[in-house]
């Protein structure tokens, strides 16, 4: 696989307590959202923040790698749903950190039982960059439920 290199930036406007800015999705163009210090630490109302950011991306190497080893094992999913809750906290000595992040993975996936389904789950993790990133400091846990339908 070819080195991957992708871009985001971010205009910002104002103090950090006042202003706001816009992040953009430099490489691609496929987005530009709002984002402030209140919706990092209050209410989102409508702004992104980089949490946010993060849990999808995790998401999103995780739906991709999970996809990719249900297939290598001869069972292509019919539909993954994938949801990522990252956390940051207050860590005594050190200031704020993501201290984990929580995959919660649902699938269709025909031919596949829950034990296949579980293994194929704990390998993504394993191929995640983003699970490998965020492991280095944090923790990472991995719930995987194969959906009724999903064994025809």
């Amino acid at each position: 696989m070819p080195r991957i290199v992708r871009e985001a930036e971010v205009a910002w406007e104002g103090t950090v307590a006042r202003g706001s800015g816009v992040v953009s999705a430099a490489s691609s163009g496929a987005f530009a959202l709002p984002v402030t210090i209140a919706s990092r630490v209050g209410d989102p109302e409508g702004k992104t923040s980089p949490e946010e950011l993060l849990a999808a991306a995790h998401a999103t190497c995780f739906v991709t790698s999970l996809g990719s080893e249900l297939a290598r094992a001869g069972t292509p999913p019919e539909r993954l749903d994938v949801h990522c809750l990252i956390t940051m906290d207050e860590v005594e000595g050190v200031g704020h950190r993501i201290v984990s992040s929580t995959i919660t993975a649902r699938g269709v996936v025909p031919g596949a039982d829950a034990a296949s389904f579980a293994q194929a789950a704990e390998a993504a993790d394993a191929g995640c960059p983003f699970s490998a990133l965020i492991k280095a400091s944090a923790t990472v846990s991995i719930e995987a439920t194969l959906e009724e339908g999903a064994s025809r």
